[in-house]
C-alpha cells in the first residue's frame, strides 16, 4: 500500500511523491483483486449483461418497431449499454461500498492521504473498466449479429456511454448509503434497477410508449444514456432532444454527487 500511504514508507533521504491517479490506481488494483475473489458479484457484473441483451430478441421483434423507425439492433444495443451500466457498474458497485464500509477499510483509508472522493472514485475503477469493456464488447456483438451498421452520430453515442460511466458509480454510492449491509445494500439497488430496466427505453423504446408515459420515463437517470446512444446510431436524434438527454444526465450527476456528500456514511450502521 506504499503508493496509498504516500512517503511515509520512503527511505531516508528520498523524496517520493505520489499524485492522486498513483493512489487511486493502486486502490483500484486491490478492488479488483477483490472483484476476482466474489464469484457472486464476478458473475452478476461479468456475465449477466452478456446474457439479458440477446434474451429479449424474441420480444423486440414482436413490436411494431418500423413505424417508429427503429430496428431490432438499434432497439438492442442501446439495451445492451444499459445493463452492462446496470450491473456491471450500479449493482456491483452498491455491494463494493457497502462490503468495505463494514469491514472498515473505508473508515481505515480516510485516516491516510487518501481523499474522500479518491477513495470512492479508486474502488469504482474496476467495476467502470468492467463496465467499459463490456460496453464496446457487446456494441461490435450487436454491430456484427443484428446488422446494425455504423452509428450516424457516433459522438452522441460516445457523450451517452461517459454520461453513464460517470453518473451510476455516483448514484451506486448514494444507494450505498442508505443500507445497513451488504445483503441490505443489494436490497436497496432493486427498485431502481427495476425501475430503470422497466422504464428507460431498454425494454420498451419511448417511441412506442404513451407520450405522458414516454414524457415521464425519460427523466429516469438511465433515460439519457438510452436516448443518446440509440439517437446516435439512427441519426433521429435533435439537438434539442440530444442537449435534453445531456440535461437530465447531468442533472442527476450533480444530484448524486450532492447526496454522497451530505450522507454518504464512512462506518458501518450501529
Amino acid at each position: 500500500m506504499s503508493a496509498v500511504t504516500g512517503t511515509r514508507n520512503a527511505p531516508a533521504g528520498t523524496a517520493t511523491t505520489v499524485t492522486a491517479a498513483g493512489r487511486m490506481a493502486s486502490l483500484a488494483r486491490a478492488e479488483l483483486t477483490l472483484l476476482g475473489r466474489s464469484r457472486a458479484t464476478f458473475f452478476a457484473a461479468v456475465f449477466v449483461p452478456l446474457v439479458m441483451p440477446f434474451s429479449l430478441r424474441s420480444v423486440v421483434e414482436d413490436m411494431d418497431l418500423k413505424g417508429a423507425g427503429l430496428s431490432v439492433g438499434s432497439v438492442i444495443l442501446p439495451s445492451a449499454v444499459g445493463f452492462s451500466l446496470l450491473f456491471a457498474v450500479y449493482s456491483s458497485l452498491v455491494s463494493v461500498y457497502a462490503a468495505r464500509r463494514e469491514e472498515l477499510v473505508l473508515k481505515r483509508l480516510r485516516t491516510g492521504e487518501l481523499r474522500d472522493a479518491e477513495i470512492l472514485a479508486g474502488a469504482a475503477l474496476p467495476s467502470v473498466l468492467v463496465g467499459l469493456v463490456q460496453c464496446l464488447l457487446l456494441t461490435a456483438a450487436c454491430a456484427a449479429l443484428l446488422d446494425v451498421g455504423a452509428p450516424e452520430a457516433p459522438h452522441l453515442a460516445v457523450v451517452g456511454l461517459l454520461l453513464g460511466l460517470v453518473m451510476w458509480p455516483a448514484l451506486a454510492a448514494v444507494t450505498a448509503s442508505f443500507s445497513k449491509s451488504v445483503e441490505g445494500a443489494q436490497v436497496a439497488a432493486m427498485p431502481l434497477l427495476l425501475v430503470s430496466m422497466m422504464g428507460s427505453g431498454a425494454f420498451v423504446p419511448f417511441e412506442v410508449m404513451p407520450d405522458r408515459l414516454a414524457s415521464f420515463c425519460e427523466l429516469l437517470p438511465l433515460s439519457p444514456v438510452i436516448t443518446l446512444i440509440r439517437g446516435g446510431w439512427t441519426g433521429n436524434l435533435s439537438a434539442y432532444e440530444a442537449l435534453g438527454a445531456v440535461a437530465t444526465a447531468l442533472a442527476w450527476t450533480v444530484l448524486a454527487v450532492f447526496a454522497v456528500q451530505r450522507w454518504f456514511r464512512w462506518e458501518p450502521r450501529r
